[in-house]
């Protein structure tokens, strides 16, 4: 079916219940009537959360997004959300065990994934205890820095020269600037664009065991500042943030640098295990693999992977990560082969891992005692955390992809989500 007929047969639904004139008039711009308005209070406190639920009006939502659980543990969230109103239960399960031999990160670890979506926990930990009995994974931690991209608008391009110039003279009180902020930031580099009379400054900070966006920009901030009470140059507009740092998207910079955590994992499994485990060959993943590689090419995906972002969500959503930081995490290269042995071979690297075990969602209750399951709350452990992460995804591929190879991947959705909702 052509774009055109596409677009035809679905307007043709569209009049089959309403005339042009009512679906243009449904469109259109309404007049203003005063609406019901939130409390302009938008932090958790007893009196703000009943009015919430009197403007809402639906006792039986109110019943189970704001139980008694949800009551006694409002203030933890006073720093997390505005306009509390209750909170979301989603199940957790466990993957595992998952032994990492990593820079930081050594042992077997058994990882919280909390998901609606059957068969994702199952899948991972099948790959986990294959990585498992193959003596596990190596991961390791390469780099580390986030980023922020602040833009300024000058005259000419010849402004924009001058003030980079002048910004290159200046790295010391611009990273002084910065680092007054924070007591955990630290300056790593600018990296510099120039587009015409626009200039994109990559200002990059190691952010320690912290996820690190709200540090960066706060610290940005004070470098915008400075720039703006000490450059010769004006520039006639700036923004804290022009969308040049690869914030909550994927973009190509991520291979040339890092947001967050890059961090490589890989592991050799022989023939025997992937047969016992998989049901397939090596040689049938490294087919699959070549094929898929360039199935992605050809839809112009950011990276050659199977499905990083499933186990990520997951991950970051029981741990208390910025979800949305999924949409740049993601990003990255699965790899497979197979050694003069036989045995199969496979790595993933990713260079924008934004985890955190302090700050953020971290200190939350559930969240901080998924990351408990684990030994990786708190100060001192966001760098295994990262390696972690990443064996983790290793698995993920490796059972996605046997499945894919042996058969099993449409049997196993239709016998976990659709055969066990009958079972119960």
């Amino acid at each position: 079916m052509t774009p055109y007929e596409k677009a035809s047969r679905y307007l043709q639904e569209l009049l089959k219940t309403s005339s042009l004139e009512d679906i243009i008039a449904g469109l259109s711009a309404k007049e203003h009537v005063d609406s019901p308005k939130l409390p302009r209070f938008i932090y958790a406190s007893e009196q703000s959360v009943k009015r919430r639920w009197e403007l809402l009006n639906n006792d039986e939502a109110q019943a189970i997004l704001f139980d008694e659980a949800a009551a006694a543990t409002m203030e933890r969230y006073q720093h997390n959300i505005e306009n509390y109103i209750g909170t979301v239960r989603m199940p957790v399960g466990v993957a595992g065990p998952l032994k990492v031999n990593g820079l930081f990160a050594q042992g077997d670890y058994f990882v919280p994934l909390a998901t609606t979506e059957a068969a994702l926990v199952a899948s991972y930990s099948r790959g986990a205890q294959l990585i498992t009995a193959s003596g596990g994974c190596t991961s390791m931690l390469l780099s580390e820095g986030v980023s922020r991209a602040p833009g300024f608008v000058f005259q000419s391009l010849i402004e924009s020269g001058m003030f980079v110039n002048w910004v290159m003279q200046h790295l010391e009180e611009i990273k002084q600037a910065g680092e007054s902020t924070t007591r955990h930031g630290k300056f790593s580099e600018i990296r510099v664009n120039i587009e015409g009379n626009h200039v994109y400054l990559n200002i990059e900070f190691f952010t320690g065991d912290a996820s690190g966006q709200n540090m960066v920009t706060i610290a940005t901030q004070a470098i915008c500042d400075y720039i703006e009470q000490h450059s010769p140059v004006r520039p006639q507009h700036s923004f804290i943030e022009a969308n040049y740092s690869g914030d909550k998207k994927a973009s190509s910079l991520s291979y040339l640098g890092v947001r967050g955590k890059k961090v490589s994992a890989e592991v050799t499994i022989p023939a025997a295990l992937v047969k016992d485990y998989l049901r397939t060959t090596p040689e049938k993943m490294m087919e699959y693999w070549k094929m898929s590689a360039i199935g992605g090419v050809l839809s112009g995906t950011m990276g050659v992977q199977g499905h990083y972002a499933n186990g990520l969500a997951a991950l970051y959503i029981a741990c208390g990560q910025d979800a949305a930081c999924v949409s740049e995490s993601a990003v990255g290269v699965t790899r497979i082969d197979v050694t003069e042995r036989g045995e199969l071979y496979m790595a993933v690297t990713l260079p924008n891992l934004i985890v955190g075990t302090i700050g953020g969602g971290t200190g939350l209750p559930t969240q901080q005692a998924c990351l408990s399951l684990m030994g990786l709350a708190g100060t001192g452990k966001a760098r295994a955390f990262a390696e972690v992460a990443a064996g983790l995804l290793l698995a993920g591929e490796l059972s996605i992809i046997g499945a894919l190879c042996a058969g099993d991947f449409t049997r196993a959705h239709r016998k976990l989500a659709r055969e066990g909702k009958k079972a119960t």
